[in-house]
């Protein structure tokens, strides 16, 4: 273990203080550069180091609401990306004020007292009024305007969640969507190829308007112990339009970023195949780590997750720094394809020592991989 104050060089016989790392190499506030980041997620080869993205999950929420004592807090970190979320309608119900911009059909009522699993807005794909007047009011990708926005020279990822799955179960409600992929496949081709429409002019507006370096999204298609649906019913429903906006993101000139919780193992290989660039979190315990990264990781810019339903909220900041470690020692690769971030969004419940206990463990594993530089 590095010494609090000090790293020993026994080769050249120097000492090389630990503070001075973290401010010239490791820490400093200073973020990657944007080609640090493209070099990073195409394995040409590792940045100075690890690139963090902690601050990209982490909200006001743990920060008792306050928008100021969180920006205050990261400004003393390292933030190696900027992100801007494209102005996507809600999971379901979209503002008031913007009707003609929601996925909602006018003049329903929102069932907001339910789950977000469980509101429905087509109540019945048979039903032809119902479902004509679902895409009769669908939304027009280029109704709002994009607001100005000031670049400052880092990677920026645009960011949108709910694509496919995600966004077929805040239509339809969880337990409708499962049964659907079986029994109205036309209808469900229809939906996604609509979106996919819809999601292409979303990413082309955000390349000319904001000159964006990826595109970050999510659909959750696993669960704790496996993916939602079968490799069968992935690769007929949802690889051909991941596929189609992989694609488009590539001819823009940017990167395809996906999030995807739970157990997806099964899906990588065809993932990969299919051009994906960046894949989050591997999450914890539903998949095994290791073996993820040695298959997998000279193929694909893995952003490792924290553990969050146990470590952030309910650990101590040793087993923070235990977590931190053990991502960096699986995932780090010479040529690089690999970042570091949370598994998901921060919770009032997370403690201020663990997330300060994120970016100490990532200095002392910088402290430790420059001293092995320099033996």
């Amino acid at each position: 273990m590095i010494n609090e104050n000090k790293a020993i060089n026994e080769n050249k016989e120097e000492i090389i203080s630990k503070e001075e790392i973290i401010s010239e190499e490791a820490l400093s506030t200073e973020p990657l550069t944007k080609e640090d980041i493209i070099r990073t997620i195409e394995g040409k080869g590792r940045a100075k180091r690890v690139p963090l993205l902690y601050d990209i999950w982490i909200r006001s929420n743990a920060f008792h609401n306050s928008e100021e004592e969180l920006q205050s807090w990261l400004d003393r970190y390292p933030r190696d990306v900027d992100e801007i979320f494209l102005p996507v309608p809600g999971m379901t119900w979209g503002e008031q004020e913007t009707p003609q911009y929601d996925w909602c059909i006018p003049g329903s009522s929102n069932e907001g007292k339910k789950g977000l699993d469980a509101q429905i807005i087509i109540h019945d794909w048979e039903d032809e009024e119902e479902t004509e007047a679902f895409y009769r009011t669908f939304p027009d990708p280029d109704f709002p305007e994009y607001r100005k926005l000031e670049r400052d020279g880092r990677y920026l990822i645009g960011r949108w969640w709910g694509l496919y799955f995600e966004r077929l179960w805040a239509i339809r409600g969880m337990e409708n969507a499962l049964t659907d992929l079986y029994l109205y496949p036309d209808e469900i081709h229809a939906l996604f190829e609509r979106l996919t429409g819809f999601f292409i002019r979303l990413m082309e507006r955000a390349k000319e308007e904001w000159d964006v370096d990826g595109f970050f999204v999510s659909d959750d298609i696993g669960t704790q112990t496996g993916p939602f649906f079968s490799l069968e019913i992935f690769r007929e429903f949802f690889l051909p339009y991941y596929k189609r906006l992989i694609d488009r993101a590539h001819e823009l000139g940017t990167h395809f970023w996906l999030h995807s919780c739970g157990c997806i193992e099964p899906f990588l290989p065809d993932l990969i195949e299919a051009g994906l660039d960046v894949i989050h979190p591997i999450q914890k315990n539903t998949m095994d780590q290791e073996e993820i990264a040695r298959k997998y990781g000279d193929k694909i810019c893995i952003l490792a997750g924290v553990e969050v339903q146990h470590v952030m909220a309910f650990g101590t900041p040793d087993e923070v720094k235990e977590e931190v470690r053990f991502l960096m020692d699986t995932y780090d690769r010479p040529e690089g394809r690999f970042m570091i971030t949370m598994g998901n969004g921060s919770t009032p419940d997370w403690k201020m020592e663990n997330m300060t206990a994120l970016y100490e463990e990532s200095a002392e594993f910088e402290v430790a991989r420059t001293s092995q530089r320099t033996k």
